[in-house]
């Protein structure tokens, strides 16, 4: 047992290191590809760029919600938060929700202003530069960054990848804008453009949203992990695992709650009964790593009907029969 707990720390604290070292990544570049938009933009004159920075800077913010977070999620549990604090990374991806949004409204602002004043002079060079720059960086930090948003299992690291996704699209549309400005002298393209990317801002804050709001209300795990656990259960029913029932499932940030009762033949010593307890929560972690699973023991003795009810019933038939 005391093997198995130090594996698993051992598996957790390097979870916790490339995900902090992933929100690190996200913050440095997104801070610096601000800087380098927002001059971009203010010289250029190119409302599709200035939009781009803005988002940029909120990247930024939203990048320091994801490290933060982190950092609070993998505090231990304690008297005040028995549960630990992984909703800590929900709440910090519903923020980065509210933030897309946010600048996905001040585009639209801007581009909506740009197509009433339709009668500035846009350089394309500079911007057309900034922007590969820009998406050459984007594309590789969102490579690492989802990379470790799968191992945690972070929701805050998942929403922070989505958002720099965003940023590899918008980079490619600004540039596809630039040019067909650059091409045809005529600068409507510019605001279009900005008008494109405040609905994919909003489209994805939608989405980030909604899988942050899932995990805050508790919503059940995946029916593909739930499975998982059962066919966890299904391997011990030759150890005295008479049967299951009351299976409940919730997520906090990275963190998997597992919980049901367990039916066990009544003659079984409590020893024995605690042991299989213990083979069965080894068995569920190793198919989900860092699980922490509650499992309530009660005697086969007729009063419950779990999932193996019937196909027992059938097998006492068949029996009789014979």
């Amino acid at each position: 047992m005391a093997m198995a707990g130090t594996g698993l720390d051992r598996f957790a604290g390097l979870r916790l290191d490339l995900a902090l070292r992933a929100a690190a990544l996200s913050f440095t570049s997104n801070l610096s590809l601000m800087i380098l938009k927002l001059v971009v933009g203010i010289l250029t004159g190119s409302v599709a760029v200035l939009s781009d920075a803005v988002d940029s800077a909120e990247d930024t913010v939203a990048s320091v919600f994801a490290f933060l977070s982190i950092r609070l999620a993998s505090q231990p549990a304690d008297e005040e938060h028995p549960y630990g604090h992984g909703k800590a990374e929900s709440i910090a991806a519903a923020a980065q929700a509210l933030l897309i949004a946010g600048g996905g409204g001040f585009i639209v602002y801007q581009a909506v202003r740009r197509l009433m004043e339709r009668d500035v002079e846009i350089d394309t060079g500079p911007g057309l530069i900034a922007l590969a720059v820009t998406a050459v960086v984007n594309v590789a930090v969102v490579l690492y960054v989802s990379r470790a948003a799968r191992l945690p299992g972070s929701v805050a690291l998942k929403a922070d990848t989505r958002h720099l996704w965003t940023n590899v699209a918008q980079a490619a549309a600004v540039i596809l804008a630039l040019g067909l400005v650059a091409l045809t002298d005529n600068v409507i393209f510019d605001p279009v453009m900005a008008l494109i990317l405040a609905a994919y801002l909003l489209w994805t804050a939608g989405q980030v949203f909604t899988t942050a709001l899932a995990e805050i209300m508790d919503v059940r795990l995946p029916v593909h992990e739930e499975r998982l656990i059962e066919r966890c259960l299904d391997e011990h029913r030759g150890s005295g695992v008479r049967g299951f029932h009351h299976l409940r499932t919730r997520k906090a940030g990275r963190q998997r709650y597992v919980d049901f009762h367990l039916l066990v033949d009544p003659s079984q010593s409590v020893a024995a009964a605690h042991d299989l307890c213990d083979a069965i929560e080894r068995t569920i972690q190793a198919r989900l790593p860092g699980a922490v699973v509650n499992i309530h023991l009660e005697p086969d003795d007729g009063r419950y009907r779990g999932p193996w009810h019937q196909e027992r019933v059938a097998m006492g038939r068949s029996e009789d029969h014979g």
